[in-house]
């Protein structure tokens, strides 16, 4: 009886969600005068502060200037958006205006038929739209058509501490030849385990696999590799790939299987550790700890690798509109990527934005600029791996790669397990 009325209490509580987000219409009601007030639904990802505060604050000024308009607030963090949006765009509940990650995240929204179709919109006002970065548009672009509006703008690099570096002569390395004989140095040196990463939080690894598999499989393998449609995994190089991978968690040590990325990050911000591999996204937070003066050095080339060893992984987020949203809504998304509001953004918040003008010395410390300016003269993007493969292909990798830590499993077991999984795909 208790699991059945638990049961009914959870599907109530999805229902009551979904409802508060519903939106494939407009919602509309009376002000205090009987003027028309037109609602929207608004829908992002961080129920956390600063940024919680920033948008409900950007949301306030917003309906003060403008009088008429009403917007509904929802926030989930990162795991529950994800469902959360899939389940919404599945059953024409869609908020007007919602976050999105690029890539293969994005086209699966669009797959529903459900977004706007923005090429029209960014042509009529180019004062609006060519104030954004030109190229963090690709990762919302299918089939000459853009889908999403991108705002933050990320890079995923190793930092490194430079008191380290410099007490024992070492410098960043170029190769990944160079970054053994760096981990190698560090463990003569004293320190068991240079390289810390939290490979409970299986997304971490997935990032350090994407960024391996680009650097050293050929473009045209992964593309075809990566469409559940033709991915067949079969290339020796997903082998190599994954031996890189175990190769740098024998220098992480036991401690790495037992924390979080947060744990890593915290440990590397108080001076404890020498090297870890983070985003951009997290400079502010290091800073915020104050023990560490820190430098950055892009993964390394790997030798024979047949990937563009200039390539930064690290994708836009943005924002989308559902299909029928009011022309209100993309007035609050023009809003909501204005030059203005993206310097506040970065000022409050630390994370870079892909808005011209968002970012300069003035709103960022030296670390956060410089990151900056890696982005822009990145060769490439390389988009985050759990959101460039199907998720199921992700997932045997992500596992795998937490095995693979522990000595549970073998590159070889993992890519038999993938090539079935994929061959699956195929004929789904």
């Amino acid at each position: 009886m208790k699991r059945t009325f638990s049961f009914v209490v959870m599907v109530l509580f999805l229902f009551a969600s979904l409802v508060a987000c519903s939106s494939s219409e407009s919602g509309s009601s009376k002000g205090e005068n009987g003027e028309d007030i037109v609602e929207i639904n608004f829908f992002h990802r961080w129920p956390n502060e600063p940024r919680k505060s920033f948008y409900d604050q950007k949301i306030k000024e917003y309906m003060e200037a403008n009088p008429n308009v009403k917007i509904n607030v929802d926030a989930v963090l990162n795991d529950s958006y994800k469902e959360k949006i899939r389940v919404l765009v599945s059953s024409d509940n869609l908020p007007h205006v919602f976050s999105s990650w690029s890539n293969s995240f994005a086209e699966n929204l669009v797959s529903s038929n459900r977004i706007m179709d923005l090429n029209s919109l960014l042509e009529e006002d180019k004062e609006w739209s060519g104030n954004i970065i030109e190229s963090q548009f690709e990762g919302f672009t299918f089939d000459d058509v853009t889908y999403g509006v991108p705002f933050t703008i990320d890079g995923k690099v190793f930092f490194y501490n430079k008191e380290i570096f410099e007490k024992h002569n070492l410098q960043a390395p170029s190769s990944y030849d160079e970054f053994i004989k760096v981990l190698d140095s560090l463990q003569a040196a004293g320190y068991d385990t240079p390289l810390v990463e939290g490979l409970t939080n299986a997304w971490a690894i997935s990032h350090y696999m994407g960024t391996i598999f680009q650097r050293v499989l050929d473009p045209g393998v992964t593309a075809v590799d990566y469409n559940a449609k033709t991915g067949e995994f079969t290339d020796p190089g997903y082998i190599k790939g994954l031996e890189i991978f175990e190769e740098l968690t024998s220098y992480m040590g036991d401690i790495s299987t037992a924390i979080d990325h947060e744990t890593a990050r915290n440990m590397f911000g108080n001076g404890e550790i020498p090297i870890v591999y983070m985003q951009f996204a997290e400079i502010k937070l290091v800073e915020n700890i104050g023990g560490v003066d820190f430098g950055f050095f892009n993964f390394p080339a790997v030798a024979g690798g047949k990937g563009d060893p200039d390539a930064l992984t690290g994708a836009p987020e943005g924002w989308m509109l559902s299909k029928d949203a009011p022309k209100e809504a993309v007035d609050f998304l023009k809003f909501l990527t204005s030059k203005e509001t993206a310097y506040e953004f970065t000022k409050t918040d630390g994370q870079l934005n892909a808005i011209k003008g968002g970012v300069d010395e003035g709103n960022t410390s030296p670390a956060s600029f410089e990151a900056y300016e890696i982005v822009l003269s990145a060769s490439s993007p390389a988009p985050w791996f759990d959101n460039a493969v199907n998720i199921n292909i992700a997932d045997i990798f992500m596992r795998g790669g937490q095995s693979l830590a522990t000595g549970q499993t073998t590159p070889q077991d993992i890519m038999k397990d993938v090539q079935e999984r994929a061959a699956r795909l195929k004929n789904e």
